[in-house]
């Protein structure tokens, strides 16, 4: 098992490695840039006025429980596994605009963003692709932005996805 949990560990710091190295055209930095500030909190606050400007109480309840879980689940990983972030391992200085935090497992970024995309996915079905092309950048701009590594993305996509469902077969 640990010899497992090596080789996954190292396949995530080779694989972001090489994302961090990459040198992306501008026009998709500038849209990672972005969907990396929206994933900051104003997507989410926006959204939340939009669901309460349209007498959407229980999807508001709902998205505010997925959120409420979200986040409590990163603090807790976060404590727990103290796992330094890409940046910080390359000797690079972790910018206090793109990192609330030192430690980068899980993101909190994409888990949010996939919280609120499963949230707002089944109530709005035709909506669903764009939720989830908005989620998709925002987890991606975190491992393009060399703020993560693939597995934190991938642990807070799924655990966003799991209680953002969850929350939303207990609310609605």
């Amino acid at each position: 098992m640990n010899a497992l949990l090596t080789y996954v560990t190292e396949s995530d710091f080779r694989l972001s490695g090489r994302v961090c190295a990459w040198c992306p055209p501008r026009w998709f930095r500038s849209w990672m840039i972005g969907a990396s500030r929206l994933g900051d909190g104003w997507l989410w606050l926006a959204a939340a006025g939009w669901l309460a400007a349209a007498g959407r109480l229980d999807l508001l309840s709902a998205v505010a429980l997925a959120a409420a879980l979200a986040n409590i689940s990163v603090v807790v990983l976060k404590r727990r596994f103290r796992r330094p972030r890409p940046r910080a391992l390359a000797g690079m200085a972790v910018t206090a605009h793109f990192a609330f935090d030192r430690f980068s497992f899980p993101s909190g970024h994409a888990l949010n963003a996939f919280a609120w995309c499963a949230v707002l996915s089944p109530a709005h079905p035709l909506l669903a692709p764009f939720f989830a092309l908005v989620a998709g950048s925002v987890g991606a701009s975190r491992l393009v932005l060399g703020r993560h590594y693939l597995g934190d993305v991938l642990v807070g996509t799924l655990l966003g996805a799991l209680l953002g469902a969850a929350a939303y077969a207990l609310v609605m």
